[in-house]
């Protein structure tokens, strides 16, 4: 299987959520400013990258994990990628598409938003991690719930 976590630019919440779910991060404990700091690719995707997806690592089912941005047109890329893969003859019950910005709160875009618009980083970047800080937990129980559907599909097989 591949999960792809995809957010607007692919440089903060999906990264968030793709190293929490390959073990980059705790899911048992927040983990501080600095270490989302260093994750890769935090806060360093450019605006050319937006639509390629970028490997992450896997899990410990073997699952591939992406990042992916998809702009602000979110719900039609979805639908092209997922049209376009089956055109390809891809099963796209392979794919987990899996939305990282639902708990992405106003501090998240703006700080996003200096930081790779503006190249404001100095002021964004922190702002970002601070705001990601704050909804730690809630990106844990997203990634839990990916890896607990995750463990049911691969039950089935």
């Amino acid at each position: 299987m591949k999960v792809i976590y995809y957010c607007y630019g692919s440089a903060h919440t999906s990264v968030l959520a793709a190293a929490l779910h390959v073990g980059l991060l705790p899911l048992q404990e927040k983990a501080d400013s600095e270490a989302i700091k260093n994750l890769p690719h935090y806060d360093q995707i450019e605006s050319e990258q937006i639509g390629s997806p970028i490997f992450y690592g896997e899990d410990e089912l073997k699952n591939q994990v992406y990042i992916l941005g998809l702009g602000g047109q979110r719900e039609l890329m979805k639908q092209i990628l997922y049209n376009y893969l089956e055109l390809c003859g891809i099963n796209t019950a392979d794919i987990m598409l899996v939305s990282a910005l639902v708990h992405a709160n106003f501090w998240t875009k703006i700080g996003g938003f200096l930081s790779r618009r503006c190249g404001i980083v100095a002021l964004g970047r922190p702002l970002t991690i601070y705001s990601l800080l704050q909804e730690y937990d809630c990106y844990v129980n997203l990634v839990s719930n990916v890896k607990q559907r995750l463990k049911q599909i691969a039950e089935t097989d």
